[in-house]
Formats: C-alpha cells, structure tokens, sequence
C-alpha cells in the first residue's frame, strides 16, 4: 500500500457497473438455467479487459475487474466458495440484517424506496431471496473461481499502465451476518471457521502479486441494530471479536498487499443512526492491513475527516478516504474533490493519501447507484481533483515538480 512520493495517486472501491453483455449470462447462472460455460468464460475475460482499461483511461491508478466475476453480490459471493453452508430458498431471508432503528425512524421512505428499487436498492438478485444455514464444517471451495479472477485481471493489467491491481473479498463479519448455525457449538467459533477458510481466498490474490481489499460493511451497519436497545459498549465488544476474526484470516498475508474498507452500508438512504467513526476508528486500526478505505465523502460522515486531527495515523500505513459518493449522480468538481485530499493530506501526510470512493457503483450484478456514464465521470473527476491536489500541496511545500 505504499503510496508514490511524487503525487496523490487514486482507486476506488471495487465493484462496477456490469457490462450488459454480461447480464443475462449471469442471470441465467442465478436461474439455475444451462449456461455456455466457455460462452461465459469469454465474456468474462472480455469484459474485464474493458472495464481494466476504461479505469486506465479515467485516470484510475489502482483498479480492479470491477467484481464482474462475483455472480451475486459483493458478500454473498462466497457462497459459491465455501463448503459447509446451505442456501435455503424458503427460509426466513437474510434482508433483516439492514432493517434498523434507520428502518424504523423513516419507515414510510423506505417502504416507498424498496418498493422501487429492492431491500436497500440492492436491484434484483435471485440469491438474495430465503436464507442460508451451516451444515458442516466450514472449508474454502473457491481455488478455481478466485483463479479465474486474478488471471483475468493480471491479463487485463498487462495491456495498460497503472500502478496495480486488487481484488475485493469479503471479511468475515460480514459472511451470512444472520444465519442458522446446525453444525458449530458457538456464534464465534463458526466466525473463526470462516476467518479460516477466507484466509485460502486471501492469500491467492496476495501470493498473485495484486492488493486483496477486505469488504466489511456489516462491521459498522450492525450499530443500526443493535443500538438501541443495546448501547455503544455492547456493539464496541461485539466488533472487537470481529476485528479479531479478521485478522486471524490475515494472518500471513503482507501488510503491503492488502487494505480494509468500512462504510455504513452504501444504500442512499437517511444514516441518522450510523455509528460515529470516533466511535470505532481504534477498532478500524486495529487490523492488520496497509490501509484503511473509509467513506468519507457523503452528506453524514464528510465532516468525520476531522476524526485525523486527533487520532494518528500509524507509521507505514495509508489512509483511503471516499472523496467522491456513489450514491448520487451529481458529479463531483474536482476542485471539491482537491479540497478533500488536501485537508487530509495535510493531517496524514501527503504520501499516505490514496484518493477513492464511498463505496462501489454496484452492490452486485444487477443493483448499481449510478448510471454508467455517470460512473465514468465521476472516476475522472477523481483523478482530476488528485492531480489538483498534488500541485496545490507540492506548491505549499515548495516542490520543483
């Protein structure tokens, strides 16, 4: 995670809007429907490849295959790689895990919001419907999908200049947060089974040479559930044992390869009772990892960046703040997006700030928050403001270049 002495480099969080060519593929996966499996090989390699360069092109330094190899979402994913947990379809659904105090505060928002777009503006997804339980003991299953994925993208890397590659995967916290458990004894010895199993997923994308960014949505969202009628100290225990967790799963995998990302579940909805990042940054830093990607861009946690001014960033490591949201289609000017850097720059130091975004354009194949094009504008305006930044901070310091 070493970020370049010369300037503000920039990446975003992961998952992109798929290319339509690629849809009905998918969705006949998620059918159940006979698929051309070279067909899908093809269209996946290819889409990568485009998606690779068109992140080139917008300026983009650090990219990923947009997540287009993940046929459900950014989390449920692994189900297609881990033994041992069995997807219901007529059980209780797993949609509970976001319905909070936010849910119950603006009950007729969201009534009217998921009636048009999904639970949470999650889109449509086959997979998201019934439940899931634990069979048997847990065990990574995933070798030749997470193979696939970093060959795609260490193929699509070589056709364009950029400072490297990564691969989102999911934390452990964030694995099946509500689930029926018919094989372990303990809430937390399946969470460690998991970690695990995780660490295979891990360490392939690291051992590959590319960045692994773990995805822990479900770390901050819990708060919404919990509190009340739990309090703050309740949840701060309850996540601690996540952050162990995950960093079991880390264990052996190099600091510089790898980053942590939290944000506060994505959807554009309300967040009034969102965790503060005060309340959880020593637990964020915490984890074993190079960097910390954190939403720092949206209307309820832009003011947070003022969370550096009394909290150190640690030796070596690197702060990747959301400088631009995901969640409207307003575009940001980039010289907003250099006012954001430069701020925090100015706090971490310029070469430990990676400009990002809040979170992904796209939840899972077919829920995204923006329009493609908007996308693309959006992921320009980044490098934009980073290049704005650059100058404006290496003209304070009195830098020749």
């Amino acid at each position: 995670m070493a970020q370049s002495a010369n300037r503000i480099r920039t990446t975003h969080v992961g998952s992109l809007i798929r290319p339509p060519e690629l849809l009905p593929l998918i969705e006949a996966r998620q059918e159940g429907r006979p698929v051309d499996e070279e067909k899908f090989a093809t269209t996946l390699r290819q889409s990568v490849a485009t998606v690779v360069r068109q992140q080139a092109d917008a300026g983009v330094d650090i990219v990923s295959d947009g997540e287009f190899g993940k046929t459900v979402s950014w989390s449920r994913y692994v189900l297609e790689r881990l033994g041992g947990i069995e997807h219901r379809p007529n059980a209780a659904p797993l949609i509970s895990a976001i319905r909070g105090k936010d849910h119950r505060d603006f009950a007729e928002f969201y009534a009217e919001y998921e009636g048009t777009y999904g639970a949470a503006g999650l889109g449509k997804s086959i997979s998201f419907t019934g439940g899931w339980a634990i069979t048997g003991p847990i065990a990574y299953t995933g070798h030749a999908a997470i193979g696939r994925d970093i060959a795609n993208l260490k193929a699509a890397l070589a056709g364009v200049s950029v400072a490297g590659g990564f691969l989102p995967v999911v934390a452990p916290a964030s694995v099946l947060p509500q689930r029926k458990d018919e094989y372990y004894r303990t809430e937390e010895e399946a969470l460690f089974a998991i970690a695990g199993a995780l660490r295979e997923e891990y360490r392939a994308i690291a051992d590959a040479g590319l960045t692994v960014q773990i995805d822990d949505a479900f770390l901050a969202t819990t708060y919404d559930l919990m509190v009340p009628p739990g309090t703050l100290e309740d949840y701060r225990r309850w996540a601690a044992v996540r952050v162990e967790a995950l960093n079991h799963a880390l264990k052996g995998i190099p600091e510089e390869r790898s980053r942590y990302h939290v944000c506060w579940g994505s959807w554009n909805g309300p967040h009034t009772n969102d965790v503060a990042a005060k309340d959880i940054v020593d637990l964020i830093l915490r984890v074993n990892v190079g960097g910390y990607s954190l939403e720092m861009a949206n209307p309820r946690h832009e003011h947070e960046w003022r969370v550096w001014e009394t909290v150190k960033l640690p030796d070596g490591k690197t702060l990747i703040p959301g400088v631009i949201s995901h969640a409207t289609n307003v575009v940001e000017h980039p010289e907003l997006v250099a006012e954001r850097l430069v701020r925090l720059a100015r706090l971490v130091g310029r070469d430990n700030v990676i400009g990002s975004t809040d979170c992904g354009f796209a939840q899972g194949p077919f829920g995204r928050r923006v329009h493609p094009t908007i996308m693309w504008a959006k992921l320009s305006a980044l490098a934009d403001g980073a290049r704005l930044a650059t100058a404006a901070l290496s003209a304070a310091r009195g830098d020749a270049r």
